[in-house]
């Protein structure tokens, strides 16, 4: 009987994109590291990998730079419209809530809440923040 040896890939394309097998890190958090050449041990430690799945990515995303990083930019520019929408959205949502009435049941909360964000403003008009 003839032992049959399986290959399983460790970078593996799933909904995520490329993904390292069984696990839910993609290459494109890698790819954060990478560009700012750190050490395969840092992102080894910083995910928890393997050795193996460490040398593995590496050497995929170094064989595969150019699709890698294109894909990587898409993910990021995503990511970032993603981010305006949902900080635009939100600031008309907080301001459309500040501007309804307060539940006089709830006063004291008010009234604490006032209070610290009077301390804070304190605070920041006194410290430097060069």
């Amino acid at each position: 009987m003839s032992k049959t040896t399986v290959f399983r890939p460790t970078v593996v394309r799933t909904n995520r994109g490329l993904s390292i097998a069984g696990t839910r890190i993609t290459l494109y958090q890698i790819m954060d590291y990478v560009r700012a050449d750190e050490p395969s041990e840092v992102i080894r430690d910083h995910f928890r990998l393997t050795i193996k799945q460490t040398e593995d990515v590496l050497n995929y995303i170094n064989t595969h730079y150019d699709e890698v990083e294109k894909e990587y930019l898409r993910i990021i520019n995503l990511s970032e419209n993603n981010r305006l929408y949902w900080s635009e959205r939100n600031r008309k949502r907080f301001a459309e809530i500040a501007k309804q009435p307060r539940n006089q049941k709830d006063k004291e909360i008010w009234d604490k809440l006032d209070e610290w964000k009077a301390r804070i403003a304190e605070y920041d008009s006194h410290t430097d923040r060069s």
